[in-house]
């Protein structure tokens, strides 16, 4: 597995990638720079994680939109998001941080 160092919201980040992948890849990370900085840009949220969570939500609803989501948890009808599932998980991992909404 190959390692490129990319930016996102101005801080290196080393990932894998696997051979052929790169320009995937970089796809993906351009594509969750912009959803940060809208975030970041819209002056409503300050903490770097937050907004990677929101961004990551954001990504994740408009990815569900486009068909089934399938993920650890209990399955849900076809074209349908858990966000409570989401949320609940988001906070647990947030912990001291507070909660997501």
């Amino acid at each position: 597995m190959k390692q490129m160092e990319v930016q996102i919201m101005g801080q290196s980040y080393i990932l894998g990638c696997p051979e052929g992948g790169e320009i995937s890849l970089l796809e993906a990370v351009s594509h969750v720079d912009r959803e940060m900085g809208a975030i970041r840009d819209a002056g409503k949220v300050k903490a770097r994680e937050r907004i990677a969570v929101l961004a990551a939500l954001n990504l994740a609803y408009a990815l569900a939109e486009r068909g089934p989501v399938r993920g650890p948890s209990a399955p849900v009808a076809a074209g349908e998001v858990d966000i409570d599932g989401l949320i609940e998980k988001l906070d647990l991992l947030l912990g001291a941080d507070g909660q997501l909404l």
